[in-house]
């Protein structure tokens, strides 16, 4: 080639050119184009399988095999392409087919034997054990032969047909494979072998043995074969604490692993290793960085996480610069390499380099923004970026790191930027616009005026979903934006093509317009959507108008008018809606007419708008239901279900319903705060509770038994506490079930021995230490086989009906039963029978037992109709080092429900406030706030709680401990 540019023909021009090759590789995209208009048929498209079975025949064809290997690979390849789209074959056609393809061993053609070895890796599960074994010989032949390519394959298909009993026949080979010369060789033993370790225990006590050879491979000068070793003696090790801390430590101080992907791991490993000393206390806990802390394991592992960032290789480097991001606790001084490192990454050409950068920068910006601002500027820069997803971190980063003055040139930009990208990527825009506005709060108007302005821009329903969810959270975050952000909504609505999203924001203007300075204003909007929208928008308009009349009686006479124009409507749901607004309006109207003050009235002599006292349009139309209607259905069904409810002639009230405990999902809700915005914020939560499995009750068992219908309905039941560990013989649980006058143990007994089978199994409870519960009665159950599960009952009964011994007591149990021999295949009995004891951990029926996790719908209401007449104040110290735990472990004492998403930790380092709510044996309502601040010694907690008696307020408060 240079001989041809010599003579002057230039790199276009010569035989071998640019040019050339380009048009030899158009021509072949010609001649393999596919038309618009064509479809591309796969050559295995009409298969059947009795065509391919008859093909396989050439398998017991010794010539045929041996002068035509590629036929041998197409009937390979068409009977591997049945089995991965569901044509299974049968038992006999399987057990034939491999036995054809064993035949192929005598094949020295390399293509065909690699198929061999796939298809007996694919077909090995489906085939009978005892067929499998046959192959075992030819490829433990292969294992031991010269030629790697054979050893390496030969050894991966072993590993999936042994098992532990085979295994040792083969351990030697495998053993040699791992220190074998040969790369290939020696990573595919590695990898076989932590393939082993994962299939069974018994297997992975034969893999243990191997340490010596895979530490001795982690010296391999091959990078493949270090990275394998390095992973399996991380299995081998992982149960081990110490033992991982000594791998960390030698292979990070002996310098001795080249390959990058070894590297990785141990900086995983090293990450993995510091976090476990964080969790127990040994990092950070008297505030000194890394580099001095106590621990020598944290200084180790820092000191060569923090050399690592100085590799030649980038993933080494990355890697570790995301570890030190990621590590708990951590100070500025041992954040600040690895942020150095990152903004180097992010000047980067390489748009993987760049991306890797602003995720890991994104993520830091969360807990510390300050420090990840010195990168603002190569940040910037990132604005424009060809790759979308780098540029919508760099703007999501740059709002959390930027200072309050750099908002409006940021909006600027980000105006342009957000016409250009997917909604997916606006969405995580507009989130992180919102977490701005509230770190900012003087800066709301902006903020909601540039949302509100992408409102009218065109978008898909997720976009436009994740604006109006940011708007209403800025409301209730910041309520100086409530009157611009609800004109903002309405103009929305004018032109909003979604009807979830109007019906939810009229909704939203129903609760919180009446509340404004102006509510006349919102009318008009309002009005619009009932002359304008579908069915469902014009119902939900005429609840938000009826709403604002409720609430304002100076509205009324007009909003009247506006709604008799509905009771004509054609939808009947409207129509219904407008009926019943009309009539209770009419009625508060007749008897609380309005009058208007004289138009030369003081402002101070004008009275406040707001309905009388007994105002029945308020009552109605504003008060909300004590429960949900999800709540109302599970709480008739389990009415329903108590024994003779139905037969009472009692009238069925809110009152007279019994309490029912909030779902796990709603306890979720409550604590995290995810139902702090019912308006927008969820929308589509519809769609998910129709989806969600309709809670069980759990007194149905105790229901079920007619002993127990004297014992009338039970008030709540506990979860499960277990009363053995999971890996005995017998294992027991308890759920409580408590009534007003007693409590019903149900204890579930699981039998897992197979030779035995349990009758007249009973729960005996020792009742002599109580003084307030004795064992009234109990029910036994009989057969108990292997693998089953089932209840038996015990009452406890309570002396007297002072709600105030509902103290905790302790019961000490003991299972009894009777043993019957049976034989594990049939269930047959054989043997004597004979009476056998099992010692249970003792059973604790406490003070929480008797409290149901009921939310209120207005924690900061409820607290105040309680009053402070039987409040009980007390201050606890706490052996908790966690903010965290604290929480939890408050929660739990006392059984209650967490209210306004105080159970999750917004600010950590600070003091933080809990809100409790609960219902106690009776039907007494009790409310609790907690405050909970972390110092050296512990956590304090300062606890008021509230109720409608003063002794179940000290009990409440007492069950600290």
């Amino acid at each position: 080639m240079d001989q041809g540019m010599a003579n002057g023909q230039g790199e276009g021009e010569g035989p071998m050119g640019m040019a050339s090759v380009m048009k030899e590789v158009q021509e072949l995209a010609d001649k393999f184009k596919v038309e618009e208009d064509e479809q591309y048929i796969s050559p295995y498209a009409h298969l059947e399988k009795a065509t391919v079975l008859q093909e396989a025949r050439i398998f017991h064809d010794p010539n045929a095999v041996r002068e035509n290997p590629r036929k041998c690979c197409t009937v390979i390849a068409q009977l591997l392409h049945l089995t991965n789209t569901g044509q299974q074959l049968s038992g006999p056609e399987a057990t034939e087919v491999f036995f054809g393809v064993t035949k192929l061993f005598m094949s020295d053609d390399a293509s065909l034997r690699r198929m061999v070895y796939l298809f007996i890796k694919e077909v090995a599960e489906t085939c009978d054990p005892d067929d499998v074994i046959i192959v075992t010989s030819c490829l433990t032949k292969d294992m031991t032969c010269d030629v790697d390519l054979y050893r390496a394959n030969a050894l991966r298909v072993l590993v999936r047909i042994v098992d532990a009993a085979m295994l040792g026949a083969i351990e030697r080979y495998v053993k040699q494979a791992v220190v074998d010369s040969s790369g290939q060789v020696s990573s595919s033993a590695l990898v076989s072998a932590s393939h082993l370790f994962q299939n069974s225990p018994d297997c992975a006590a034969v893999v243990k043995k191997w340490l010596t050879e895979t530490t001795e491979a982690t010296q391999s000068p091959n990078e493949m074969v270090q990275f394998h070793a390095m992973q399996l003696l991380y299995q081998i090790k992982s149960h081990d604490r110490l033992g991982v801390s000594k791998l960390v430590t030698q292979f990070s101080q002996r310098n001795s692993l080249k390959s990058p992907l070894a590297l990785v791991l141990l900086i995983r490993y090293t990450a993995k290793l510091l976090h476990d000393e964080a969790d127990e206390g040994r990092i950070g806990a008297d505030g000194s960085s890394y580099q001095e802390s106590s621990s020598p394991v944290a200084r180790a592992g820092y000191t060569f996480l923090e050399s690592s960032l100085r590799h030649k290789e980038e993933m080494v480097v990355y890697e570790a610069a995301r570890a030190i991001c990621n590590l708990p606790m951590t100070q500025p001084e041992d954040v600040s390499p690895a942020i150095s490192v990152l903004q180097l990454f992010l000047n980067s050409p390489k748009p993987t380099a760049r991306f890797s950068a602003m995720k890991v920068l994104a993520a830091l910006a969360n807990t510390q923004p300050r420090l990840v601002s010195k990168c603002n500027e190569d940040l910037e820069g990132l604005i424009g970026d060809a790759n979308r997803s780098v540029a919508t971190l760099a703007i999501t980063t740059l709002l959390k790191t930027s200072s309050e003055n750099a908002v409006d040139r940021l909006l600027k930009q980000i105006s342009s930027f957000l016409s250009d990208i997917a909604d997916e990527y606006k969405v995580t825009v507009v989130r992180s616009l919102q977490q701005t506005c509230l770190t900012y709060p003087s800066k709301h108007r902006v903020l909601v005026g540039f949302l509100s302005n992408f409102l009218r821009e065109e978008g898909g329903f997720d976009f436009k979903k994740s604006i109006v969810s940011s708007i209403v959270s800025l409301m209730r975050a910041v309520p100086e934006t409530t009157e611009s952000s609800l004109l903002h909504l309405c103009e929305f609505i004018e032109d909003c093509e979604f009807t979830m999203l109007s019906t939810q924001i009229l909704h939203l203007l129903g609760e919180l317009g009446p509340g404004t300075s102006a509510p006349a204003r919102y009318i008009r909007f309002i009005y619009n959507r009932v002359i304008l929208e579908n069915s469902a928008v014009r119902a939900a308009a005429v609840s938000a108008l009826s709403k604002f009349a409720a609430h304002c009686p100076s509205l009324r006479q007009s909003i009247m008018t506006l709604l008799k124009r509905s009771l004509a409507d054609e939808d009947d749901e409207t129509r219904d809606r407008a009926a019943i607004a009309v009539s209770i309006l009419e009625q508060a109207m007749e008897a609380n007419p309005y009058i208007a003050p004289p138009e030369d009235a003081e402002a101070e002599d004008i009275p406040a708008d707001v309905p009388v006292d007994g105002d029945m349009a308020a009552y109605v139309l504003l008060e909300p239901l004590p429960m949900n209607f999800d709540k109302l259905e599970r709480s008739l069904k389990s009415y329903m279900a108590t024994p003779m409810s139905m037969e009472q002639g009692e009238p069925i009230t809110l009152s007279t319903l019994p309490i029912v405990e909030d779902t796990v999902e709603e306890q979720n809700a409550a604590a995290t705060g995810g139902d702090g915005m019912t308006a927008t914020d969820d929308i589509g939560a519809e769609i998910v509770s129709a989806k969600k499995k309709e809670p069980v009750d759990p007194a149905a068992a105790v229901y079920a038994i007619p002993e127990f219908a004297s014992l009338g309905r039970a008030f709540r039941s506990s979860l499960p506490v277990p009363l053995t560990e999971s890996e005995t013989e017998y294992v027991v649980e308890c759920v409580k079930h408590v009534f007003p006058s007693h409590v019903v143990l149900q204890f579930m007994v699981a039998n897992t021995i197979e030779e035995q089978r349990l009758d007249n199994v009973t729960v005996a409870i020792d009742d002599s230490d109580s003084e307030t519960w004795q064992v009234s009665g109990e029910i036994a159950v009989d057969g108990v086989g292997y693998g089953d599960k089932k209840n038996c009952f015990c009452v406890l009964q309570r002396d007297g009906d002072d709600a105030a011994a509902l103290t905790s007591s302790t019961f000490a149990c003991e299972l009894k039963f009777t043993v019957v021999q049976v034989d594990p295949t049939t269930r047959e009995e054989e043997g004597d029978t004979f009476e056998e004891e099992y010692p249970l951990e003792d059973l604790v029926v406490a003070t929480s037992d008797f409290m149901a996790k009921v939310a209120v719908p207005d924690f900061r209401k409820g607290w105040e109709s309680l009053g402070n007449e039987n409040e009980v104040l007390e201050k606890f110290a706490l052996q908790f080092r966690k903010m965290e735990d604290a929480v939890a472990a408050v929660i739990d004492f006392l059984g209650m429900q967490a209210c306004d998403g105080t159970g999750s930790i917004k600010t950590p380092g600070k003091p933080h406030m809990l809100h409790l709510s609960g219902v106690f044996m009776g039907g007494q309502q009790v409310l609790a706030r907690a405050q909970i601040a972390i110092q050296d010694s512990g956590a304090v907690l300062k606890i008021a709680v509230r109720s409608e008696a003063e002794d179940v307020s000290r009990m409440v408060a007492d069950c600290i401990h």
